[in-house]
């Protein structure tokens, strides 16, 4: 067994703050409500909207300070900038810097509205280690934005060694493992009350720069990628083995 099912995390709205569950069905576009069509927001202040109001993205265009528009699915060929980690640790957290292209959801059925796969798995001795790592000593999921934390005995990045790998979860669903993810400039932005920090990027950089798939470039990876290969409905307390 490679450990239990410690936490789980859905973001009906992609990019904001997610939300803890207790049980979820996954399908092969991941967990139940993610990308939900409709999706009760949270602003600043307190005040709430659904993203299904009339004023929805006029709420939010005024907020953000640019246009924007709530959609349930992507759009054809719909690509997110991916900041060049190197850069983003040389220049700082609040530089504009040079990115990449990213199509949005290449590892995923289309449609789906992830940045690359329908789930992202992150075990708790992976943050374990970041902490141990880290000036401050602490290492806060909500940065990574994992669908699921494994509680797990390994110690270090021990979900480097499941790339290709099977993996069942409680009594039904089934994941296959498709790539180490790699880190770009998110994990060092404020997340809610949690600060910019930049030390979430660079210990990465400077501890586990590994191929995201085999052949690739190394990046700083916390955490994997995978595809499901068989839905099925997962819990917290399930446990995880290798299929």
């Amino acid at each position: 067994m490679l450990g239990t099912v410690a936490r789980l995390r859905r973001y009906p709205v992609k990019s904001m703050l997610g939300e803890d569950v207790d049980a979820s069905a996954v399908s092969g576009h991941g967990l139940a409500g993610e990308g939900a069509a409709s999706a009760r927001i949270t602003l600043p202040g307190g005040k709430s909207i659904w993203s299904t109001d009339a004023d929805a993205d006029e709420i939010l265009s005024a907020l953000l300070g640019q246009p924007v528009t709530l959609s349930a699915v992507p759009a054809p060929g719909a690509s997110l900038d991916r900041a060049i980690p190197e850069a983003v640790l040389h220049e700082g957290v609040t530089a504009h810097v040079p990115a990449e292209i990213v199509e949005i959801g290449a590892g995923a059925p289309p449609g789906t509205f992830v940045d690359f796969a329908p789930v992202h798995l992150l075990t708790t001795s992976t943050l374990d280690r970041i902490a141990e790592l880290s000036p401050d000593r602490t290492a806060h999921p909500e940065r990574y934005r994992p669908n699921i934390i494994i509680r797990s005995p390994a110690r270090g990045f021990t979900e480097n060694d499941w790339l290709g790998r099977e993996l069942r979860i409680g009594d039904e669903l089934i994941l296959g493992v498709i790539a180490r993810t790699p880190r770009c400039a998110v994990p060092t932005l404020a997340h809610g009350g949690l600060p910019r920090d930049a030390e979430a990027l660079r210990v990465l950089a400077g501890h586990n720069r590994v191929e995201p798939v085999e052949l690739s470039d190394p990046e700083p990876c916390a955490g994997v990628y995978a595809e499901v290969l068989t839905p099925g409905r997962i819990r917290v307390g399930d446990p995880v083995y290798r299929a």
